[in-house]
């Protein structure tokens, strides 16, 4: 509705992890830079955890997007809460296998063992994106901690990254076997007020902004009611456009902002 009213080509602030408005903070960078190293080098299991609304789930979609189709073959899951089967059965569906319902727990391992050998042989790596990964229960962390153990050379056959709130680090650290698989850990904080502003020029601009539509008071009260989560970010910056274009605004100042918030609060 308020495109066309503030210059805007697209819809800057859209709360869906789309990797061509990541906005890389030094901490993004940094994470991004640690998953990728991963990844190449057969690291095992590679932890990122943060806080709801972080950017962990558009870091792992510029993860997919940067990696060639040719070298790696990925799989994501994003339903995590799923008996230790099923689990299982999720993991090689995200790798393109259809294992059906009456396959027995070393049936499925055989069949992952046999998808991760076919790849090796390829020159291709096998790794699997778990988003919301806190959420998995301690049995079914069994059958990661299962499907690691196919090695090759004293390598991994399978890269796991593992994406999730801060509890996933305390989940994962009393699961000892698994803890001792993980290579990296790394955790993205929210973005401190300068990094906010950066966010919400990168995404302005994405979005085909040419002139500046908010003023620096606005720009520091969203900091202030977000607390630098880029969700939360995106959630204020979107209202704030709507109430702009129902009062016909000029500008986004601190009182549109404000009454953003209220309508977001309630």
């Amino acid at each position: 509705m308020y495109l066309e009213y503030w210059g805007l080509k697209r819809l800057p602030f859209e709360n869906v992890p789309d990797p061509d408005f990541i906005y890389y903070s030094p901490e993004h960078l940094e994470a991004l830079s640690r998953l990728l190293y991963a990844v190449k080098g057969n690291k095992g299991i590679v932890l990122i955890t943060g806080e709801i609304g972080s950017g962990k789930t558009t870091l792992s979609r510029v993860l997919i997007q940067q990696l060639p189709r040719k070298k790696y073959d990925i799989g994501l899951m994003v339903n995590t809460t799923l008996s230790p089967l099923d689990f299982l059965r999720e993991v090689l569906r995200s790798f393109g296998l259809n294992p059906g319902d009456e396959l027995s727990k070393s049936s499925l391992l055989k069949l992952f063992y046999e998808k991760a050998l076919e790849n090796l042989k390829q020159d291709k790596g096998t790794v699997l994106i778990i988003d919301e990964a806190q959420l998995i229960s301690k049995e079914t962390f069994e059958e990661l901690r299962l499907l690691l153990n196919f090695q090759l050379n004293n390598k991994f056959m399978l890269t796991v990254l593992l994406l999730g709130q801060p509890e996933l680090r305390d989940i994962v650290k009393n699961i000892e076997q698994l803890d001792q698989r993980v290579a990296i850990r790394y955790h993205l904080n929210p973005l401190n007020l300068i990094e906010t502003l950066k966010y919400m020029g990168v995404r302005f601009k994405k979005a085909g902004l040419s002139k500046n539509i908010i003023t620096k008071q606005a720009a520091k009260e969203i900091y202030s009611y977000s607390k630098g989560t880029p969700r939360l970010i995106n959630n204020i910056c979107d209202t704030s456009l709507m109430v702009g274009f129902i009062s016909k605004a000029k500008l986004i100042d601190s009182g549109i902002v404000k009454e953003a918030v209220k309508d977001i609060v309630g």
